[in-house]
């Protein structure tokens, strides 16, 4: 089983949704957190401890997932994904680019 963690800012459109597609998948377990301290569901040390691999939506997520947390990043593997704040919870245009950037990492 793999458990993949997926972080944007606010935890409320982005992560969420990829969390929502991917947790279906065979042998993947899922989460989504929100880096920012006003996120839905907040980022925590737990999250990261639990990941093995981590998925950002953007590289400003990375660089704060990095200076707040870096003593709780063991060798997890974090992937950004360069996907912007533009699209609504369940697009099909965000599940879509999630599907293409995500699945080769999760074979």
């Amino acid at each position: 089983m793999k458990n993949v963690l997926f972080i944007c800012a606010a935890n409320k459109l982005r992560s969420p949704t990829a969390e929502q597609i991917f947790a279906d998948y065979p042998n993947i377990e899922t989460d989504s957190a929100g880096i920012n301290a006003s996120a839905e569901n907040t980022l925590s040390s737990e999250h990261l401890i639990w990941a093995d691999i981590i998925f950002v939506m953007e590289n400003m997520h990375r660089k704060k997932l990095s200076q707040k947390y870096k003593r709780h990043l063991n060798g997890q593997r974090i992937i950004t994904l360069g996907i912007p704040d533009n699209y609504a919870y369940m697009d099909t245009k965000l599940i879509e680019i999630l599907k293409k950037k995500i699945e080769p990492f999760l074979r």
